[in-house]
């Protein structure tokens, strides 16, 4: 039973998807039906619900106009090889530390970038071709307002307020289906002169055929970044729908097996003739609230879309395109995720910045360039902000703390801490610092209780900053040295430097041995 009503919530959601995407609405379909049997079989959620989503729109609409439907096949193709991959390398981990501002950024410029291709179709707009670009669209629009068709614009808002307030009546038939099955019947019954699938699409193949794509292999590599933007917003939307069923049903999905799972949809249904397809946060909880616990839902929700395209599929062609306009102006307004966006304005200055230009790029560019730059731009502020840590506890870097709970401190010995990872951003800065700190002392115990991680960079300046002390006279001692960290000091040779028997677990076991073994070598120096 849950299948089906998830069925039927999907019918209209698959339609619209696709033809918002600048496909014919048999593809929509044909990817709920391949791509969702093909997760919920292969699946690691046991609820999760596969199709087309709204995140795909503006990805797959400016692949369709750049390379064509075989980009567009050979682009998912790709994509399931690229998930499948990350599945089997068990990096399904990895794609949950994508940073909240970065996901809220592209998700509200996808809201607003799905918003913006409907004007067109939900005002009733006479232009024959819409252009790609966000400015040059609202631009036609605006030049074309004339033209508006009041039936059409009248239309989308009973479709808007339909979608809304149907929930205040019943909750289990959803108000896309009831918008479009009441105002398809009402717009045939009275002939109202609004534009329909039939007259933009033509007649819905009630069939599937093998579609395969004319390959250029000299040409493949043009396919590849649409491929990894379509693997990463597949991904990522998967395994946060999967993470929101856990919730529901105090389960646990396995991330790596729903990776592979999307990677087998994806490179299965475009030779079905269909389009993108990752899990589907919304028809997911639709399954859970209605009492699917099992991947059964799932596989019964496929088989409902295959029997409803096969034998009702033909009445499907007289739905007014200003209704899907109506449903996906909803699905962009829930996707918008305003709330949060506001709320990160009240937050870091960086988590704002990742999000302005996230969201920016993706309205203004391609979602594609807003990913890659809002991965990198992440990376980057928060190398940043991990830096203007570490400089703040080195320029507060001697140890009053220490002092106070060791007061009979030998001259001649002398502490720095190191706190926080010391990694490229800030092992320069702490070089210079133990070098001016050590350099007059006798012995110098560097604390490394708070370093969580050293990587190359921050080993080669450690490394150095070893060798010129050792050449000075300066004995090193180590204190809180994790495993991790000492396992690595092992494999890059550190201990040629400086003595391992200098490296202690807990600091008070370092200042013993630095006063009771090491100070009788120079304390008369200092005295």
């Amino acid at each position: 039973m849950a299948g089906i009503v998830v069925g039927i919530v999907a019918l209209p959601l698959a339609i619209a998807f696709a033809v918002a995407s600048g496909v014919s609405p048999e593809k929509g379909l044909i990817t709920a039906v391949v791509a969702g049997f093909l997760i919920s079989f292969f699946g690691g959620s046991r609820v999760q619900i596969g199709g087309p989503t709204g995140a795909f729109i503006i990805i797959i609409y400016g692949i369709v106009e750049k390379y064509g439907v075989d980009g567009l096949i050979i682009s998912t193709v790709l994509a399931g090889i690229i998930l499948i991959l990350f599945g089997l390398l068990k990096l399904g981990i990895l794609l949950k530390y994508f940073p909240q501002p970065l996901i809220i950024g592209f998700t509200s410029g996808i809201a607003l970038v799905i918003f913006s291709t409907q004007i067109k179709d939900a005002f009733g707009l006479n232009i024959q071709k819409v252009p790609s670009e966000f400015i040059l669209k609202w631009t036609a629009y605006a030049s074309n307002i004339q033209t508006i068709n009041i039936y059409a614009f009248l239309i989308t808002i009973v479709t808007i307020l339909i979608v809304i307030f149907s929930k205040k009546i019943t909750e289990k038939v959803p108000g896309s289906f009831i918008a479009i099955i009441l105002l398809t019947f009402v717009v045939k019954f009275f002939d109202i002169p609004v534009t329909t699938i039939e007259s933009f699409f033509g007649e819905i193949p009630n069939s599937f055929s093998i579609e395969i794509p004319k390959i250029d292999i000299s040409n493949l590599s043009v396919y590849f970044a649409p491929a990894v933007t379509i693997a990463i917003l597949g991904g990522i939307e998967s395994l946060l729908s999967a993470v929101v069923s856990d919730g529901m049903i105090s389960g646990n999905h396995r991330s790596n097996t729903e990776l592979i799972a999307q990677g087998i949809a994806n490179i299965i249904t475009p030779f079905f003739g269909g389009i993108p397809a990752t899990g589907a946060i919304a028809r997911t909880a639709t399954n859970v609230k209605s009492g699917g616990r099992t991947p059964i839902a799932g596989i019964v929700h496929a088989i409902t879309l295959l029997l409803i395209m096969l034998f009702l599929g033909k009445w499907a062609k007289l739905i007014p395109m200003s209704v899907l306009a109506g449903i996906l102006i909803v699905v962009a307004y829930n996707m918008s995720e305003w709330r949060s966006f506001i709320s990160i304005f009240k937050g870091s200055f960086f988590d704002i910045i990742v999000l302005v230009t996230t969201s920016f790029l993706t309205v203004m560019v391609d979602l594609t360039v807003a990913i890659e730059v809002g991965v990198v731009l992440s990376a980057l502020l928060f190398m940043k902000r991990m830096s203007d840590i570490g400089e703040e506890k080195i320029t507060t870097r001697i140890d009053s703390d220490i002092i106070e709970d060791y007061s009979e401190i030998p001259k001649g010995i002398s502490i720095f801490e190191i706190s926080g990872p010391l990694f490229f951003a800030s092992a320069k800065k702490y070089s210079e610092m133990i070098k001016e700190v050590g350099i007059d002392s006798c012995i110098l115990i560097i604390r490394m209780r708070h370093v969580p991680f050293i990587d190359s960079t921050g080993l080669n300046n450690l490394k150095s900053t070893i060798r010129i002390l050792k050449q000075s006279g300066v004995t090193i001692v180590l204190s809180g040295v994790n495993n991790i960290i000492l396992n690595d000091f092992e494999k890059t040779g550190l201990f040629s430097l400086m003595n391992k028997a200098n490296i202690f677990d807990s600091f008070d076991k370092a200042l013993d041995f630095s006063k009771f073994k090491l100070i009788n070598d120079c304390i008369k120096s200092f005295q």
